[in-house]
């Protein structure tokens, strides 16, 4: 093992690294936030990252903006959310198979329509990802600046989306029937609220979230699309959000733990620590793991969670 790498600079650069791969974690944990606060249990996460990421990636190299790309991906996230909400919503289908066909969809479809948009190449198509932009003064700050003032837009982007999902969802009335709606739906609809109608825009709301943390990867941190980019991200999301307790600001705290694995695990590659790789690559996923069997059993779901709601049924 190199010890000669630790340096207080390099303990610094594994805390910056961390932010940056908790970020498309907390975007779709956020958007299953809104899913679940709905009583909604949407497995699709990764297929709708994979979506985000392709329709992200193809709207920047076609249009020459990273911005459209932004856009298309939330476009693309809030299909595959509506689509998710006809089957699970209006069609009443089992949530857990509908949400893993979504998964299965999105991964399948991410790769033909790849394909179908630029061929079989040898050399992938690249773009230019999101710049890093220092916020001036707060970059100074001794740690701090380093850690959390010198990234990317997308990273300051979620960090915003955090409090705002937390002003909707607690202050706002919007918030207050949506979380009501996934508690107990038989009295929202007594109140003569659509049941159905809240459940599709919270799907969408977390869709568009969730295509967004997909499209980080391509426009963000590594400027190409391929197959299965995601690596399981929509999946240790999930985690996230039960290891959350469906809060948002306890969410970003739950994607900084698992950013921290991931970046414990590069740091630990780049010192050469004599651990299997194949160990070190399983890491996040160890600390997914651990999360959900020492929290699931403490957790208090939603009172209607993953049940479909049918007027005059309890």
């Amino acid at each position: 093992m190199n010890w000669d790498l630790i340096t207080f600079s390099f303990l610094v650069g594994i805390l910056a690294s961390a932010v940056r791969w908790a970020t498309p974690i907390l975007f779709a944990a956020l958007g299953e936030v809104f899913n679940e606060r709905a009583g909604i249990l949407n497995l699709g996460l990764e297929g709708i990252m994979l979506m985000g990421a392709l329709g992200g990636f193809v709207g920047a190299y076609k249009s020459g903006s990273l911005w459209v790309g932004l856009l298309v991906a939330m476009l693309v996230g809030m299909a595959m959310g509506l689509l998710m909400a006809f089957v699970s919503v209006t069609a009443k289908a089992n949530q857990v198979v509908a949400g893993l066909g979504i998964t299965i969809l999105g991964g399948g479809l991410s790769t033909l329509l790849f394909r179908l948009f630029f061929g079989l190449r040898t050399r992938p198509p690249t773009i230019t990802t999101f710049k890093v932009q220092p916020i001036p003064l707060l970059e100074d700050i001794p740690v701090l600046g380093e850690v959390l003032f010198k990234h990317n837009i997308m990273v300051y982007l979620v960090f915003v989306l955090v409090g705002v999902a937390w002003v909707v969802l607690y202050r706002t009335r919007f918030g207050l029937a949506l979380r009501a709606v996934g508690e107990r739906p038989d009295a929202v609809d007594a109140r003569g609220l659509n049941v159905t109608t809240l459940r599709t825009i919270s799907l969408m709301i977390g869709g568009a979230l969730v295509g967004l943390g997909g499209a980080y990867l391509p426009l963000a941190n590594l400027g190409i699309f391929w197959t299965q980019m995601t690596a399981g991200r929509g999946f240790i999301a999930l985690a996230v959000v039960v290891f959350s307790r469906w809060d948002p600001v306890r969410a970003l705290w739950g994607a900084l733990v698992f950013g921290g694995a991931a970046s414990l695990q590069t740091a630990l590659q780049t010192l050469e620590a004599p651990i299997d790789s194949e160990l070190l690559l399983m890491l996040p996923y160890i600390a997914t793991i651990i999360v959900l069997v020492s929290v699931s059993r403490r957790a208090e779901f939603p009172g209607a969670f993953a049940v479909p709601y049918s007027r005059g049924e309890k």
